[in-house]
């Protein structure tokens, strides 16, 4: 038997699962950096869907945690390990409350066993949109060098970053051999852009001319734990090395700072693998995000 606590409340969901989370903080990363990102909502505070979750076994210790925070359709869930019970639990207290849930993202088997439970009760299939692969970085292996040089991200340049995140999106769907939209990607939020450009954590690699050619990010060190994401080339500007030597720098410089690194990447698009393994990334474990279709309403 396992016991669900949702919360709104970022800092209550620390409080509550923060042992837990550290425990593993490169598995746990998605999750940890979301609970300390800074948020503000309008008077009505958080939507309904929005909610982070510790599960607990009869002893009162947690064994699970997630959370609903993906802005857009169809909010998907992202789940951390977690005992079956409670997967399938979640599962039935959604559909009890009426919430909608037509995706789960994470960690396998959890993400899995809740999306077939929901499917299930609502009469739909679960079917597989993307497989994901979490690695962390071991020794940094250089790649062969470019020209340019790696900098912060300017705030005069956030327009062009919107830009670059929004194709990101859809390029990383074709990539893969998937319609672009697939994935379900999150919109990037301006404000947001903006505060990792105030905090360091976006740059550019500049070609020799100083020309912005690629896109690197990362986020805030969580537990000891930085996550780089997104990382984004125009088509006409791939194949020159660019974002090599552009994750290669961010990572050397992130290192240095004693955190660990790591980054999840799209099983179904061969090149980014093989950069990332290239330059010394190693997979810890695979995840996968799945949608709810077919599903019947009365």
């Amino acid at each position: 038997m396992v016991t669900l606590e949702f919360t709104a409340d970022a800092a209550e969901f620390l409080a509550a699962a923060g042992d837990h989370l550290a425990a593993d903080p490169v598995l746990n990363t998605v999750v940890t950096a979301n609970a300390h990102k800074p948020r503000t909502w309008p008077d009505g505070g958080p939507p309904a869907h929005f909610w982070w979750l510790v599960a607990r076994d009869t002893s009162g210790a947690v064994v699970g945690a997630g959370m609903r925070t993906a802005p857009m359709a169809p909010h998907p869930l992202y789940l951390l390990p977690m005992p079956a019970d409670a997967a399938v639990e979640l599962a039935r207290a959604l559909h009890a409350r009426g919430e909608e849930t037509l995706g789960v993202n994470g960690s396998l088997p959890a993400s899995q066993v809740c999306a077939a439970e929901l499917a299930r009760l609502t009469g739909g299939r679960a079917e597989v949109l993307i497989h994901t692969r979490l690695h962390v970085l071991g020794e940094l292996v250089p790649p062969r060098p470019a020209p340019g040089r790696l900098t912060p991200v300017p705030a005069s340049a956030v327009d062009l970053v919107v830009e670059w995140v929004t194709a990101f999106m859809g390029d990383a769907d074709e990539q893969a051999g998937r319609p672009r939209g697939t994935g379900m990607h999150a919109m990037p939020d301006r404000q947001e852009l903006l505060r990792r450009i105030d905090d360091g954590l976006l740059w550019f690699w500049l070609d020799g001319t100083g020309r912005p050619v690629s896109l690197v990010g990362a986020t805030a060190p969580t537990y000891g734990v930085v996550r780089i994401a997104p990382v984004y080339t125009p088509p006409d500007q791939r194949g020159h090395g660019w974002a090599s030597n552009a994750v290669a720098e961010v990572s050397r410089h992130l290192q240095s700072t004693g955190d660990r690194v790591c980054l999840f990447t799209d099983q179904a698009n061969p090149t980014s693998n093989k950069i990332y393994a290239a330059l010394g990334y190693r997979p810890v474990v695979d995840m996968a995000n799945f949608g709810i279709t077919g599903v019947v309403r009365s």
